[in-house]
């Protein structure tokens, strides 16, 4: 009963003063944390798992500068958390992550932070392609040749992976993803001899679903943002019609396994009506 009574307000007074806020200084002791973790896992509901979770990783930069230190310096910590954060979502059982780690907004940033972000992503992707079957999500025509064939040769090479699928979305923008998906479709019915009339005839959701940079793979059930920041930058626009939103005060770098939970748990306790 005791343990059970320290369990309770372990939870409690975790969720009411640590849940995610930057820079919490309090180091908890690791059996009280593990006891915290423990209790979450148990709360979700393992017939309500999401099967397809997207990630946006935001904070490397905020991260870095209450540090004191570059931009580049956050996306690297950023970068080496990723592997870990994967794991954790494979022990969860899920069977898609797809992580957003180069905008096409990210592109117009200046190019002495471009390069090495870039340089980071290309190594990062590669080593999780020891371990997962990775699929790249975007536009690699907006980046460098040599950084865009570091991305398709692992591509490539873990075609044929089991496992969990994870997509690495880089040169990725919500609407520039739907015009390249309309783009696409009008110029392979044009060189099918299709007039336009009869195109615009045909048109229907699955349509463009089957041109979108995830065609065959499930729509996201969760996405979850981090950096505290309650908003979708067009992260996945046409796929996220159904989608369960959870926003995490964590900066990237600091997201933990009970962040993760959390949102595993919110989820699950959640009520989809998919608009019914």
């Amino acid at each position: 009963m005791q343990w059970q009574t320290l369990a309770a307000g372990v939870r409690l007074n975790w969720e009411m003063y640590t849940g995610g806020r930057k820079g919490w200084p309090m180091r908890v002791p690791d059996f009280l944390y593990s006891l915290y973790e423990r209790r979450l896992a148990r709360e979700i509901d393992p017939e309500r798992r999401p099967c397809h979770v997207g990630i946006i990783l935001d904070g490397n930069r905020r991260w870095a500068k209450q540090l004191g230190s570059s931009a580049s310096a956050g996306h690297r910590k950023g970068a080496d958390h990723v592997s870990e954060v994967l794991d954790w979502c494979a022990e969860a059982g899920i069977q898609i992550v797809t992580l957003w780690m180069l905008s096409t907004d990210n592109l117009k940033r200046s190019p002495d932070e471009l390069a090495p972000l870039m340089a980071i992503i290309a190594e990062t992707v590669e080593t999780l392609g020891g371990r997962w079957k990775i699929r790249i999500i975007g536009d690699l025509k907006l980046v460098p040749e040599e950084f865009a064939a570091r991305l398709r040769a692992t591509e490539e090479r873990t075609a044929g992976s089991s496992g969990m699928t994870v997509n690495i979305a880089v040169g990725y923008g919500g609407r520039h993803e739907i015009t390249d998906a309309v783009r696409t479709y009008l110029r392979e019915r044009a060189k099918e001899g299709a007039t336009l009339e009869q195109v615009a005839d045909e048109i229907n959701i699955s349509t463009f679903t089957e041109h979108m940079y995830t065609k065959g793979q499930p729509d996201p059930d969760l996405i979850i943002r981090t950096s505290g920041e309650q908003r979708m930058s067009g992260f996945m626009l046409w796929q996220t019609v159904h989608t369960e939103l959870y926003f995490c005060e964590a900066y990237w770098p600091e997201f933990r396994r009970t962040d993760l939970l959390r949102a595993l748990r919110d989820y699950a306790a959640r009520e989809r009506r998919m608009g019914k």
